[in-house]
């Protein structure tokens, strides 16, 4: 299994980003996706995941109404449209799958990720 995570980069507050998670090597129907990040000198923390069958969608409550989850099934890809950014949204971002469709918030309930991709959000 492959996840290649791509989008990150230098956006001032206050503008918007788009990740792609391009997902490869089995077939995703039955499982969780989600993006995952790790800031600088902090643990890593949920920020959204979905439902690869269904779409439906969870969120963290401090990107919830800014970040929308989705997924493209027939490119197998999963998008995080990240919207009204914060300097605090400054992180690697990991996009991680795991098998079965239960909402999964922790690291260690995933089984595969990508490389990360770095989101900088200057003030």
């Amino acid at each position: 299994v492959q996840l290649q995570a791509s989008g990150g980069g230098l956006v001032q507050a206050g503008g918007s980003l788009r990740l792609s998670c391009a997902a490869s090597g089995r077939t995703f129907t039955n499982s969780f996706m989600g993006w995952i990040r790790q800031a600088p000198g902090k643990e890593s923390e949920f920020v959204a995941g979905i439902t690869w069958n269904l779409g439906t969608a969870y969120y963290a409550d401090s990107v919830k109404g800014r970040f929308t989850i989705s997924r493209d099934t027939t490119k197998n890809v999963v998008y995080l449209q990240m919207d009204s950014l914060k300097p605090e949204d400054t992180a690697v971002y990991y996009c991680a799958a795991r098998t079965g469709v239960a909402f999964a918030s922790s690291q260690n309930q995933y089984r595969w990720w990508g490389q990360g991709t770095l989101v900088t959000v200057s003030s």
